[in-house]
């Protein structure tokens, strides 16, 4: 069988943003108990990661050191039609990711004990992104 579902997530702008919650509401949704569940951002300047979700420390150390690989306003980039953090922000998704695959066990998603869901967004200023969900499993 085969579930889809999506959800939108308002931004404030760069930063992570925990997005479990929604995932877990399409999972209950699909009635499903076993299988796989994969998660896409429709966007080029936003992505997910599935990140240590106990210590916010860590998810700040992985901006300043994003910040540090790909920064805003770097020469080297012409895209600027948004501003400076324009193409940076296509870079940081391309380095990281839109789609997330997880596998379902007994109806939830089996994550680790420190695992969390995040959307990351690249761009300085708030967007609304919108997230797919799709299940394929048997119940």
């Amino acid at each position: 069988m085969m579930y889809q579902g999506s959800f939108s997530v308002a931004t404030p702008g760069r930063g992570s943003l925990l997005i479990g919650d929604q995932v877990y509401a399409c999972v209950r949704d699909s009635g499903l108990a076993t299988g796989i569940v994969l998660v896409f951002a429709h966007h080029t300047s936003a992505s997910l990661i599935l990140c240590e979700n106990a210590d916010p420390q860590v998810r700040a150390d992985l901006e300043r050191f994003m910040a540090r690989l790909v920064p805003d306003g770097d020469p080297l980039f012409r895209h600027t039609d948004e501003g400076v953090d324009d193409m940076p922000a296509h870079v940081r998704s391309i380095l990281t990711s839109n789609s997330l695959s997880l596998p379902l066990v007994d109806g939830r998603c089996d994550l680790g004990t420190w695992q969390g869901i995040y959307l990351w967004e690249h761009r300085q200023m708030p967007h609304q992104r919108r997230v797919s969900v799709t299940i394929y499993g048997e119940s």
